[in-house]
């Protein structure tokens, strides 16, 4: 009752826009976006179904007892992805602002919680966030992935690990409309494992904002495997539809 009687008082005084309707966000714990929003923004809870290695959105539904594959992830190094939801109005406006301000909200936090707790890994892996080239990192002034990596670590008490992966080359960001190929052209030998001793035989949680057609995701995945790791598991806030 407190805590809702403080979030009340604080948007009276500091009233917070919805970065995706512009009305007012009703409480801090949500973020850059009001509860209607959130309230629209496809949440995977277990009733749809997904692709059972890339994540993808396929249709509503609960899954079958069959493993269900979309096939466009075939080639793809990865293991599995996990996200939180689709990426769409709370979901994309929150991670367009966590580019430009390293913070998470707590509703976003708890989400990342509900989703660590449906992967299943042996052991207790380690949190690698993909990494920005150093030129786009000075620019930024920070990480977004290494943010969200930072959370998980703390919600699974899992070791994090920024450095031995890392993006040798600068590429050009990803615009809408790219198809597969040019978004794999891109990040072809940007990614290299620096520490391959840390990798060797530890099982990979890697981390990132958004996962689009997979192709950053796997080539990281594909560099750590040839380092040592036996598995890699993909955990980001959203997935593309």
């Amino acid at each position: 009752m407190l805590k809702a009687l403080s979030h009340s008082i604080l948007s009276v005084i500091y009233p917070q826009e919805c970065l995706c309707c512009h009305g007012e966000v009703e409480s801090p714990d949500d973020g850059i976006a009001c509860s209607g929003c959130w309230a629209n923004t496809r949440i995977f809870d277990g009733s749809e179904t997904l692709c059972t290695k890339c994540g993808a959105f396929l249709f509503e539904g609960g899954p079958s007892r069959n493993e269900v594959q979309c096939r466009r992830c075939d080639e793809h190094s990865y293991d599995r992805v996990f996200s939180v939801g689709i990426y769409e109005h709370a979901l994309s406006a929150s991670i367009v602002h966590l580019k430009r301000n390293p913070s998470i909200s707590s509703r976003i936090s708890g989400l990342l919680a509900r989703s660590l707790d449906r992967i299943s890994i042996s052991g207790r892996p380690v949190v690698i966030p993909v990494p920005l080239s150093a030129r786009r990192q000075r620019e930024r002034g920070f990480n977004q992935a290494a943010v969200i990596a930072t959370v998980i670590g703390r919600i699974g008490d899992l070791l994090i690990d920024e450095h031995s992966l890392v993006r040798k080359i600068h590429t050009p960001m990803h615009r809408a409309g790219m198809d597969r190929k040019a978004r794999a052209m891109t990040v072809k030998k940007a990614f290299d494992v620096v520490r391959p001793k840390l990798i060797e035989g530890r099982d990979i949680l890697l981390v990132d904002d958004v996962l689009t057609s997979g192709e950053t995701a796997s080539i990281c995945a594909s560099v750590l495997k040839e380092n040592g790791a036996p598995t890699v598991t993909v955990l980001t806030i959203a997935r593309a539809a």
